[in-house]
């Protein structure tokens, strides 16, 4: 067998051209890949038969560098011929190469997501990490490295399991490297707050195991605790708002009396209610005194509550007395029919307490 029969049946292309440019040679495999047959292209120019894209052949010669990379143009787009050179008889130059389009594609990918995570890295308040299945750092970068005061790639090296052991996740972050996706929110850390994802990695060619993304929500978690303390602050002062609405006042050894002032709708007629009742429960007070003198307008409903008040504090076994009612109240009271004859009425909180203790007496 002749060298060019082995050429011919080579599992990488090859192809010969003359000084002047012209295939002189073309085997098998380059029929396969550029679908052109041998006797359609030996003897015409290699720049016709196989045009690039960029650059000329007119620069093919023999080099010891590496093989250099031609981008031909094909009809279905660029492929990419991975070539080394060699100088025959005559002038004449051999391409001993093969197609890597498909590595350049990968390696064009892992440029452009190099690319997007150095730029989300750059910055977003984040801190990408990796650890490998023992809990060794790997990778360890962000924007929020700085404000947390950890410079980056100050973890290389270290292992998650002995460095954060106080933090008390270690069983998560265990499970996590074994598979099982998780997330942390708000979890301190360097005087900051963090939001953490977990990310298994089961890419065997790969020594990571887990990749983590921890976003620095300081600025919300500190907003969040304030207006939680805002909040609670609020209800503080809802809480001391609330007593001195309903402000029972023992003046007397069983003698209550409960100051109403403005307009006693359903919801307030119902809180009045309950802390008149517990009150009365609380002291077992005998006696209810109900001041109207800070009532100025009575509707159906109000005089409806005040009844349902003071037959609530008889079921306790005390006494309700209102007092205080003005005389536009007494007219309107009048007007609506109010049935207050089985209802003790004094005009004045004195006369009121008087009637107490007479009847306490008694």
């Amino acid at each position: 067998m002749d060298a060019g029969d082995e050429l011919d049946g080579a599992p990488l292309v090859v192809i010969e051209v003359d000084a002047a440019g012209v295939i002189t040679r073309w085997n098998r495999r380059a029929e396969l890949v550029f679908g052109t047959a041998g006797a359609a292209a030996v003897g015409r120019a290699i720049a016709e038969v196989l045009p690039l894209v960029t650059g000329s052949w007119a620069a093919l010669a023999p080099s010891d560098d590496a093989p250099r990379v031609w981008p031909i143009r094909r009809p279905d787009g660029v492929w990419w011929l991975e070539a080394s050179s060699q100088r025959v008889a005559n002038g004449a130059v051999r391409l001993y190469g093969h197609e890597v389009g498909a590595r350049r594609a990968a390696e064009a990918r892992a440029a452009l997501e190099s690319t997007l995570l150095a730029a989300i890295q750059d910055n977003l308040e984040i801190v990408v990490w990796a650890v490998d299945e023992r809990g060794v750092f790997l990778h360890q970068a962000g924007k929020a490295n700085e404000r947390a005061g950890v410079p980056r790639d100050f973890l290389i090296g270290k292992n998650i399991f002995e460095l954060y052991k106080a933090q008390g996740n270690g069983e998560l972050i265990a499970r996590a490297i074994a598979g099982e996706p998780a997330h942390t929110r708000s979890a301190p850390l360097y005087g900051q707050y963090w939001d953490t994802w977990y990310v298994p990695v089961r890419d065997e060619r790969s020594e990571a195991r887990l990749v983590g993304v921890s976003l620095n929500i300081s600025e919300a978690a500190l907003a969040e605790l304030e207006l939680r303390a805002k909040l609670e602050l609020v209800e503080r002062q809802q809480a001391v708002i609330h007593e001195l609405a309903t402000p029972i006042i023992e003046v007397w050894d069983g003698v209550l009396t409960l100051p109403i002032v403005g307009l006693v709708d359903t919801a307030r007629a119902a809180e009045l209610m309950d802390a008149l009742l517990q009150a009365v429960t609380r002291t077992r007070a005998r006696f209810a005194i109900l001041d109207l003198t800070g009532v100025e307008v009575v509707d159906t409903g109000t005089a409806s509550h005040l009844i349902k008040m003071i037959e609530a504090l008889a079921l306790l076994g005390a006494a309700g007395i209102l007092t205080g009612i003005r005389p536009t109240v007494a007219q309107t009271i009048v007007g609506l029919g109010v049935d207050l004859s089985r209802v003790v009425v004094h005009a004045k909180l004195r006369d009121a307490l008087a009637h107490c203790l007479r009847a306490g007496r008694g």
